[in-house]
């Protein structure tokens, strides 16, 4: 009984060692976790579960830019290709290596691809069609297959499936817009710069000697305000990433650390910076320069100085030029000398984004674009004065058809009489008749406008009693007379009847 006491007397002081143990353990963690400093967050592990999924794609301002991102989610469901896309270096994915391991993916991650590429095509067709729509050319006959070539990240001439090459085209394709997106982009913004320019000169035109003076006087205080602020970090420095760890992380500065500065400005987790992770760094330095509420702070310049300080950083640690900033470009970055001891940062009113060359002949482009609206302006003025010109015509034509079906039908000067009828010059009307009523060759020079009064005239004389008579040769001369050389022909198969015709007949015949 002794032994057993001494047993369980044993077994009571472990279970109470044991739990005091845990105790303090609990303790311990708890302590740690109220200090974030001490944290060392760079060896903390991500879960497993997470690692398997793919980051938040951003977007990358390419008008394909769902097509590639779906493509990519896809292919990275599969685990061969993902491995691959990891392990391989960015100039052998230029160089088409990495399309090549499609052949070697799931079937079910191509019987996706292929429905997206189908798809796609049938987006560019419902462009074509639409584009085609607003020119008006609706009747005309859409050759989709020529069109599509101008799309050249995908092969237009197989659109069911998405094969080998239409993969290594959407790798050279993305690759080659994003390298001249960035161009395209400072080419608009000096556009901007240069048309807001030449739009204030041309309203210092519109002033007055005072009105431009003061005009003047504003714009130089406007810019003296908005170089009046405080000094800029140079991009990507240490004093500029402290600058963030202090203020937006709230951390000391003392204590900076450049691999836990990386993890926690790593927002989607996918161990690089891209080009918007980057960015986002740089609003604290933006906020110095420019307010939303000043006038004298223009935000589409920031958006410009963004691009120009995230562009700097690029050049700087992206070594191998993928776009992206990995870990280790980072850490090998902040041991340089450039990010311990930088140069100055010069702001964009410190560099003009154009020459005075370039502003000439963005100027004389202008004005030779207006030169070329004034003449399509007068042309379209034409067009509009001869149109009211034959609407006029018509409307008149439409007056007298109306007065001649109401039976108020002008009598016409020359037609009072029908013996006052104009003849053709060169015979008599007399003279004519007696040569076996043939008409003399057709002459434009009778083709005028009395000829139709002559006819409105007899129709006006024989309204109501058309069983008036009239000789042949009248008849003939009438008929040659309205209807010129096909008046000839009529006028012969009058010259076959003999006597005294119908006059109401025969004007209705005509």
């Amino acid at each position: 009984s002794v032994v057993l006491r001494c047993v369980l007397c044993l077994q009571m002081s472990w279970s109470q060692i044991f739990h005091t143990s845990c105790l303090v353990l609990l303790v311990q963690l708890l302590c740690l976790e109220a200090v974030p400093i001490s944290l060392d967050k760079t060896k903390v592990n991500q879960p497993e579960d997470k690692a398997s999924e793919p980051p938040p794609s951003v977007d990358t301002g390419l008008h394909y830019d769902r097509y590639l991102r779906e493509v990519i989610d896809f292919l990275e469901k599969d685990q061969h290709f993902r491995e691959k896309l990891h392990n391989t270096d960015m100039e052998d994915i230029k160089m088409g290596k990495l399309a090549k391991e499609l052949d070697f993916v799931s079937h079910h991650v191509r019987t996706q691809l292929d429905e997206l590429k189908r798809q796609e095509v049938s987006r560019l067709r419902t462009l074509i069609k639409a584009k085609q729509d607003i020119e008006g050319g609706n009747d005309m006959v859409v050759d989709h297959q020529a069109l599509l070539k101008q799309f050249e990240y995908l092969n237009h001439m197989n659109p069911h499936t998405f094969e080998v090459e239409d993969l290594d085209r959407l790798i050279k394709s993305a690759t080659n817009d994003l390298e001249n997106y960035d161009k395209d982009r400072h080419e608009e913004f000096k556009k901007y710069e240069m048309t807001k320019d030449h739009e204030r000169r041309e309203h210092l035109k519109t002033l007055d000697d005072e009105g431009r003076k003061k005009e003047e006087e504003h714009y130089e205080e406007m810019k003296k305000k908005h170089a009046d602020h405080p000094k800029v970090n140079h991009p990507g420095s240490q004093n500029q990433f402290k600058e963030v760890w202090e203020e937006a992380d709230g951390l000391d500065p003392e204590d900076f650390d450049p691999k836990t500065f990386f993890k926690l400005h790593d927002s989607n987790g996918d161990g690089f910076f891209d080009e918007q992770e980057l960015e986002a760094l740089f609003t604290k330095e933006l906020e110095k320069i420019y307010d939303p509420t000043n006038e004298e702070d223009d935000m589409v310049e920031m958006e410009e100085e963004r691009l120009r300080m995230r562009e700097h950083v690029m050049n700087e640690v992206d070594t191998n030029k993928d776009r992206l900033v990995s870990l280790e470009e980072f850490l090998i970055a902040t041991k340089k000398n450039e990010f311990l001891e930088p140069d100055s940062w010069e702001t964009l009113e410190q560099n003009q984004a154009y020459t005075d060359e370039e502003m000439r002949e963005f100027e004389e482009h202008l004005a030779q674009q207006e030169e070329d609206l004034n003449q399509k302006a007068s042309d379209l003025q034409k067009q509009r004065d001869e149109l009211e010109r034959q609407q006029e015509q018509l409307n008149s034509q439409k007056v007298e058809l109306q007065q001649v079906h109401s039976g108020h039908a002008p009598v016409p000067p020359a037609a009072k009489h029908p013996h006052n009828m104009m003849l053709p010059p060169r015979a008599s009307r007399l003279g004519w008749c007696s040569s076996a009523c043939k008409p003399p060759p057709f002459s434009s020079e009778h083709n005028n406008g009395h000829y139709g009064q002559t006819v409105l005239f007899l129709f006006h004389q024989t309204r109501g009693h058309f069983s008036k008579k009239y000789d042949l040769c009248q008849l003939q001369t009438v008929v040659w007379l309205f209807y010129g050389s096909f008046g000839a022909v009529a006028s012969s198969l009058l010259s076959g009847l003999s006597g005294y015709v119908d006059i109401g007949l025969v004007l209705l015949w005509i």
